[in-house]
């Protein structure tokens, strides 16, 4: 596998157009993503919810009251497609300068933090608002991120049209770092907290559920400041630690083909197989985070800008990644103005 994603694949950097979305140009993307049916690709910029198509160009937007799509997930309700968007409360306005006492923290993002509650709702594909999910009791929040006691990133759903529950699971990776559980229809079931599989979670940013044939169902939380991935059964009993020493910051994931791909907030794509074993690294760029205002850059005046370049073939800061019905991988990175570079089959268009 790790042979025919060198040789089979090429990396086309760059690959959607965001000038048509406005504010994205000035925004920090910081978003999810999520295929259609139909191979349209669903993103957030700007307080928006934007559809490419299949070239990278904008289909069509929908203003949303929504602070970030941080984590978006698309369901299937009888003949209609919905999305989940984990909002975790908070989103960022570019031109604080690394040089006005930001904190090493900043990354060197030189922004400034906008604050809202955090939300997880679910829309159509015209941004409309079908329901939300209910704030976690007061019990299972416990204010131990760096934003709020309650700020989502991501969105899991075991889908009854496999076979499923219905129940959601809900990554609090901002805020007190815990996964929680939801029946279908809404109810607040349980909290995992870490505690269970050898040490508290440290920013769970995403969660999946991985249905490749062959293996059994199971829950994948990305416990990114723990550099693992922890795996649980659908009714939450855990199962094991795995990518210790493989992963360094864990952020999302995807299937692609018969592999699970980790998008790697440290400049690179992960794909393991399906014992969790590498496979590869794709798009690694092992200095990107060295380099002085990483993700972005720091002008003259210690004002965070977008890198002039970035090198070709090379990933700076993945966040998402989703696969398109095509087999494509597309990756969105977490700097001013976004970033989409996608995977595609040699010979293909770009």
């Amino acid at each position: 596998m790790a042979s025919l994603i060198a040789s089979a694949y090429e990396i086309v950097s760059d690959w959607a157009d965001l000038s048509a979305v406005p504010g994205a140009s000035d925004s920090f993307a910081h978003h999810g993503l999520a295929f259609t049916h139909s191979g349209d690709l669903l993103a957030f910029h700007a307080g928006q919810l934007v559809t490419f198509d299949q070239d990278g160009s904008i289909r069509d937007r929908a203003h949303t009251d929504l602070t970030e799509g941080h984590g978006l997930t698309i369901i299937q309700e009888g003949a209609d497609e919905l999305v989940w968007v984990a909002d975790p409360g908070f989103t960022t306005q570019c031109g604080a300068g690394a040089g006005d006492g930001a904190p090493p923290s900043d990354f060197g993002l030189g922004l400034n933090i906008q604050r809202g509650p955090g939300r997880v709702v679910l829309l159509t594909l015209a941004g409309e608002v079908v329901r939300e999910l209910e704030r976690p009791p007061t019990a299972a929040v416990d204010h131990r991120g760096p934003f709020a006691p309650y700020a989502p990133t991501s969105v899991a759903v075991n889908e009854t049209r496999w076979g499923g529950d219905g129940h959601m699971w809900v990554a609090d990776g901002y805020g007190s770092n815990v996964v929680h559980r939801f029946d279908a229809s809404g109810r607040h079931l349980s909290t995992l907290d870490g505690v269970e599989g050898g040490g508290r979670f440290d920013c769970p940013h995403a969660v999946f559920i991985d249905r490749r044939p062959g293996k059994t169902v199971e829950l994948y939380v990305a416990d990114r400041g723990n550099s693992r991935l922890a795996v649980y059964d659908l009714e939450g009993r855990f199962l094991r630690l795995s990518g210790e020493g493989i992963v360094n910051s864990p952020s999302g994931f995807t299937i692609w083909q018969d592999c699970l791909v980790v998008a790697e907030l440290f400049a690179r794509l992960t794909v393991l197989d399906d014992n969790d074993q590498l496979l590869a690294h794709l798009g690694a760029d092992s200095q990107a985070t060295s380099r002085k205002g990483w993700p972005n850059a720091w002008d003259d005046d210690g004002v965070a800008r977008r890198p002039a370049r970035i090198p070709p073939g090379l990933l700076n800061s993945p966040h998402a990644v989703a696969v398109s019905p095509g087999g494509d991988l597309v990756v969105a990175e977490w700097i001013i103005g976004g970033r989409y570079t996608r995977l595609q089959p040699c010979g293909e268009r770009k």
